[in-house]
């Protein structure tokens, strides 16, 4: 019995020890069949530990990479809006990095835009009475262009042949006046008879203008349905605008033969009295009132912007509630023409000795820099948007700010703050920028401006073109010789308080 134990056990065990090797043999030769199939067999332990360092190194890389492109960004912005002067300095403040981190809503727009303490409710808006005029009282223009002791009879200008005397009177308040304000007879500009029957009825005006076919009509928005019964809204064109707005958009022809875009109408000026497109614009946009001179109030903005606040609201806030006739944004980065002229001249927005002509006969005319004494916040401004009551004094103002743009250059920042320095009864509102840029949404040309003017190198060189220091129809119209001594006046130094300017 023992034995025959015995021999079951050992018969047991020999069964076990096979069956273990046959699995041992089959699993071995799995293993040999997946290696052959993927002709990938990973046996040295160094290898893998090669392979998953290498992926753990790529990974912690990125990681570290876009930790440091955070850190960056952070540090930017952090610098942008820091008040210490040097790390300010090392941000300019209209990159590109802030425009998209913008356009993602990862800025706070503090620079640029603040919330303006307007009204909720246009509806509720009461219209105040109209201010009174006190001096002057009276407003004239003068119609005839008188070229007096010009060496050659030519045709008349659009501006006129002011002179230094007529300019230096212009300055003088009377009870009475008659100054220069554009629109000489046979002087060009002129519209549509349609055109000037429809403006006839516009008491409230937003104007708005795009010449040499360099913008599209932007369409408005959040109007309430009162301020568009209310208001008219005036696209002031040439022909060269008409024609490209007509390639690019649809136009409508209303029943009275007025054309149409949307909100706006289309109200074209033939024969443009200047020969660059950048100084017909300042017709519309500074002489408003003579364009429509039923208006009692208008709001001019630049053809590149697409309002976006009613403007109810708009002459609410900024001349009914404080009582202002005439109301202008500071500009963003200059409070002195002189360094507002320095930073023309850098970015060639002009030609540079005609800036510094110009600018030398306002220091010799006592204009001084801007400072803190003065009773303005800025003597420069944001001239995009100009909201207005067209009283005497206001007509007045934007008679003499238009004289100073025809008779020197066409950038008219430089000349404002020259007007408000002589016309010293005149009183305005300038608010504050960030304000400005949240009137509206500011859209690219189409193209840049350009004209042979802007590129001339020396005085000498404009005098090549035999008219003497004068373009053939105005800008730098010396009709008779500057009666002070330019030679002697020198500049006042400049300092670059801006990344951008």
């Amino acid at each position: 019995m023992e034995t025959e134990a015995q021999g079951l056990l050992s018969l047991r065990a020999s069964y076990r020890t096979e069956r273990g090797n046959r699995n041992a043999g089959t699993k071995d030769a799995a293993d040999e069949t997946d290696v052959s199939a993927n002709g990938k067999g990973i046996k040295d332990p160094l290898k893998m530990v090669w392979r998953r360092g290498f992926i753990r190194l790529v990974l912690v890389s990125a990681i570290v990479w876009m930790l440091l492109i955070l850190f960056a960004l952070l540090f930017h912005l952090w610098s942008c809006h820091s008040s210490i002067s040097f790390l300010s300095a090392l941000c300019k403040k209209d990159s590109k990095v802030l425009g998209i981190l913008d356009t993602m809503g990862l800025t706070t727009k503090q620079q640029h835009r603040c919330s303006i303490p307007l009204m909720d409710d246009p509806d509720a808006i009461v219209i105040p009475k109209r201010t009174p005029d006190t001096i002057p009282k009276f407003l004239k223009y003068v119609l005839e262009d008188d070229q007096g002791n010009a060496n050659e009879k030519s045709q008349p200008l659009f501006g006129g042949h002011q002179s230094w005397k007529q300019r230096e009177n212009s300055f003088k308040l009377n009870t009475t006046m008659k100054v220069h304000c554009g629109f000489m007879k046979n002087g060009g500009a002129e519209m549509d008879a349609v055109d000037v029957k429809y403006a006839k009825k516009c008491r409230f005006v937003v104007a708005s203008g795009i010449f040499d076919g360099y913008d599209t009509p932007h369409q408005p928005y959040n109007i309430s349905l009162r301020s568009r019964k209310l208001f008219c809204f005036l696209m002031v064109v040439d022909e060269v605008s008409l024609d490209f707005i007509k390639q690019n958009v649809t136009v409508r022809e209303a029943s009275d033969g007025g054309k149409w875009v949307g909100i706006w109408r289309l109200v074209t000026l033939h024969h443009p009295p200047y020969d660059e497109p950048r100084r017909n614009g300042k017709v519309p946009k500074i002489l408003t009132h003579r364009l429509f001179p039923q208006a009692q109030y208008s709001i001019w903005i630049d053809g590149k912007m697409e309002l976006i606040v009613d403007p109810l609201l708009i002459l609410e806030r900024y001349l009914w509630r404080g009582k202002h006739t005439f109301a202008i944004a500071c500009h963003k980065h200059h409070r002195s023409i002189y360094e507002e002229a320095d930073a023309i001249k850098r970015r060639k927005r002009y030609a540079r000795p005609l800036i510094d002509l110009h600018m030398k006969i306002y220091h010799y005319e006592g204009m001084e820099l801007w400072s803190p004494k003065k009773r303005t916040i800025s003597d420069v401004p944001e001239g995009a948007v100009i909201i207005r009551e067209h009283t005497t004094m206001t007509n007045l103002f934007s008679c003499l700010w238009f004289n100073e743009v025809n008779l020197f250059t066409p950038r008219d920042q430089l000349s404002f703050g020259y007007v408000v320095y002589r016309l010293e009864e005149f009183k305005f509102f300038m608010f504050p920028n960030c304000e400005y840029n949240s009137l509206f949404i500011l859209h690219r040309h189409t193209r840049e401006h350009s004209s042979v003017v802007e590129w001339v190198k020396s005085l000498d060189e404009f005098k090549g073109n035999k008219t003497g220091l004068k373009e053939s129809r105005g800008g730098l119209g010396l009709w008779t010789p500057y009666p002070g001594d330019l030679n002697s006046v020198q500049l006042p130094s400049v300092k670059r308080t801006s990344p951008a300017g």
